[in-house]
């Protein structure tokens, strides 16, 4: 049996660029309808949803039955998890609030078995096909996606550096969390945070590394792409829902 091909990682440079969207409601049945709807990948949220690993499990199993791809957003840069997801199958993973070039290092030894890494060593689990992927071992690295989120004004100081890590496969910049670090918290779309944001994908296409970034809609988006970013994720299940739900409310009360 052949290792799953990580569509997320090929599609990283891709002409026309990649779209897709955020499941925020630890919901399998939402994350596999918006798997259908066309969308070339699905961010599994674990650092700001109660998704745990048994809950991330179901939500890659959902998305893994549509068109979409998965990226897993961990909580926290922590190679417990890390070794978890990965037994799990997931094979592309967004690391928060990197800050530095020794986080970077290390979120890439997280995902490496030895001797390139600290990777904890397990035959017999979703990521293998319970064994029936022959040499797991010395497949498994080629693919896994690690992606970086830098999300502080010094983090993007310090990105040419941080994207330089050997293995580190994409950079992710955070509008949310820089809007806060430069004083200007929740307001992603101020003219000082986008310029931010471009100035964020330029140092990127200068160290050679596929960036995305998150938008709240579909204008930011298109902005955020004519910047040069390389890929975007827009919105997400929760927002779009909730949106659908107080348009018709008001609609009707009208």
């Amino acid at each position: 049996m052949d290792l799953p091909v990580n569509t997320f990682k090929r599609g990283l440079n891709a002409n026309p660029p990649m779209i897709g969207t955020w499941t925020m409601s630890t919901s399998p049945v939402m994350a596999e309808a918006m798997g259908c709807c066309g969308y070339d990948f699905i961010v599994i949220d674990m650092e700001h949803t109660p998704n745990d690993v048994p809950q991330t499990l179901a939500l890659l199993q959902a998305v893994a039955g549509t068109p979409s791809a998965s990226l897993v957003r961990i909580p926290w840069n922590d190679p417990v998890i890390v070794k978890r997801l990965l037994d799990c199958g997931a094979q592309s993973l967004m690391f928060p609030f990197i800050e530095s070039v020794e986080e970077a290092e290390a979120a890439v030894r997280s995902t490496r078995y030895p001797p390139h890494g600290i990777r904890g060593a397990a035959a017999m689990h979703r990521a293998a096909r319970y064994g029936g992927v022959s040499d797991y071992f010395s497949k498994a690295a080629s693919e896994i996606c690690v992606t970086l989120q830098i999300e502080t004004i010094n983090a993007l100081g310090k990105l040419p550096e941080i994207a330089a890590v050997d293995g580190v496969d994409c950079i992710f910049i955070g509008p949310g969390d820089l809007s806060a670090s430069m004083g200007l918290i929740g307001q992603v779309g101020h003219e000082k945070v986008q310029a931010a944001l471009a100035s964020a994908a330029s140092a990127c296409r200068k160290a050679g590394k596929p960036c995305g970034v998150l938008a709240t809609d579909p204008a930011m988006a298109r902005r955020l792409l004519e910047a040069g970013f390389s890929w975007v994720s827009v919105s997400s299940d929760l927002a779009m829902a909730t949106s659908k739900a107080r348009s018709n409310l008001a609609e009707i009360r009208a």
